[in-house]
């Protein structure tokens, strides 16, 4: 790769905070929070015009569909979200689980209501470039935007990208799951002429379960699963490769639905999974996003010619983005592993709790018997650097861990105790790498977060 070399400038001071957090998924969004309502000038910077990460830029509105009756459920803002929107009137029931699933158009405006209510700074159309770094400690971002390059000084900065991108330029130590091994990315689609009620009596005759992940896509369950509905739907792609319409070499199409309004919509379809793409790549995402868009309009058809009521159905819209599920992830001062998240880890450093949810890598694993594990302070932590905290799917783990963490409530989960742990560290004079995690978790707990 060629390089150039680009001449030092000055560049203005777009603001100064005490908490900048970037990123505003259910982790960004959940700390900028969090830390606001600890007393800290916080705010919540984000690429894009709206909040809410893979909610309102992806269209993923099944948040919580893991919830079952015996489901044991984290508590805090991510729980928040959920109720909030379903009194804003942006939610209905969720049709496989004890959640509600999101409007992710409505929720676009309860993440702006949440951010003003908090008293947060919100910054959008704005994208971090790069970390200010003094002596080990991380001080702010350079941002670029409509009103060119310019830098956000902070005391203290949470990286909720996803992606670990300022950890990793930041000199932090991260890592990535081999491409061989990793998760793929999804194209969400909506619909809208849809015939709900012949569509749901396909789907009464179907009785589709989560038996037939395992069957389809080589899932291992722990069995308790198998005969539990799951909206999913197969049987159309598979006649549709049957009869021509989709190509031999196109593969990763089927998958579940979302949402069935009374006006004919059926909202993220989540049928187009795109192998062996790189988040951190630019022309991995350029290729997803190209490809995907191509597919989910294979998949409409599919559905159109082989799905009782969608006969007359027509693209509503595309997910603003892919819906990624991996890539880089810190190495931190604790890395989860798959034995805790499956043997129900207690942790002195609790910051919150999560079901044993599991679900990546082959794996399915839903909390139907009250198991859970305690989520530790450890792996928000980055090592060789300081001031900065990671929120969301890039926290320390292993692979199974991750299949866990990355879930978008236990991303709220590691959110809300980043904001949190920020302002108790800016409140008490020390970094947050060497913060009393004691006073972090009376502080969570006065959030009402659940911690053992």
């Amino acid at each position: 790769m060629k390089h150039i070399a680009e001449p030092a400038r000055s560049i203005p001071v777009l603001a100064e905070t005490e908490v900048l957090v970037v990123g505003s998924g259910p982790g960004g969004l959940a700390a900028a929070i969090a830390a606001a309502r600890e007393g800290a000038r916080t705010i919540l910077l984000d690429r894009y015009g709206c909040f809410g990460g893979l909610i309102t830029q992806a269209g993923v509105e099944t948040i919580a569909w893991y919830r079952h009756d015996h489901t044991v459920d984290t508590e805090g803002i991510g729980i928040e979200f959920e109720r909030r929107a379903a009194a804003m009137g942006a939610t209905q029931p969720e049709s496989q689980s004890c959640s509600e699933a999101l409007d992710t158009e409505l929720f676009k405006h309860v993440a702006d209501e949440l951010v003003r209510e908090a008293g947060v700074e919100p910054l959008l159309h704005c994208l971090a470039v790069a970390p200010l770094v003094d002596d080990g400690l991380v001080t702010g971002v350079v941002t670029e935007s409509k009103s060119g390059r310019q830098a956000i000084l902070a005391c203290r900065v949470i990286d909720a990208t996803g992606d670990a991108d300022l950890a990793a330029r930041a000199g932090a130590p991260c890592r990535a799951t081999p491409a061989a091994e990793r998760m793929g990315v999804s194209i969400v689609f909506s619909c809208v002429g849809v015939d709900r009620q012949r569509f749901l009596e396909y789907i009464t005759e179907q009785a589709p379960t989560y038996g037939d992940w395992r069957r389809r896509w080589k899932v291992e369950t722990t069995g308790k699963e198998d005969a539990l509905f799951s909206p999913y739907l197969q049987e159309p792609f598979d006649r549709a490769r049957e009869s021509g319409l989709i190509p031999a070499d196109v593969r990763g199409l089927g998958g579940t639905w979302g949402r069935l309004t009374a006006a004919g919509e059926a909202t993220c379809l989540n049928m187009v999974y795109i192998a062996d793409c790189d988040c951190t790549d630019v022309r991995d995402l350029t290729r997803a996003e190209m490809e995907g868009r191509r597919r989910a309009l294979m998949a409409l058809e599919a559905l159109r010619r082989f799905a009782p009521g969608f006969e007359a159905a027509r693209l509503r819209d595309f997910g603003m983005a892919v819906g990624g599920r991996d890539s880089r992830k810190i190495a931190g001062r604790h890395e989860l592993t798959a034995a805790e998240v499956t043997g129900e880890a207690r942790f002195a450093d609790s910051i919150g709790i999560f079901p044993e949810f599991i679900d990546g890598y082959g794996l399915l694993v839903l909390p139907t018997t009250g198991r859970y594990f305690q989520v530790p302070y450890g792996i928000l932590v980055p090592r060789d650097v300081d001031n900065l905290l990671v929120a969301g799917r890039c926290v320390a783990g292993d692979k199974v861990a991750h299949a866990a963490t990355r879930s978008q409530v236990c991303c709220a989960v590691t959110g809300q105790a980043a904001g949190v742990a920020a302002a108790v560290s800016l409140r008490d004079g020390v970094t947050t790498g060497g913060v009393d995690v004691a006073r972090v978790q009376t502080a969570l707990r006065r959030q009402g977060v659940r911690l053992f």
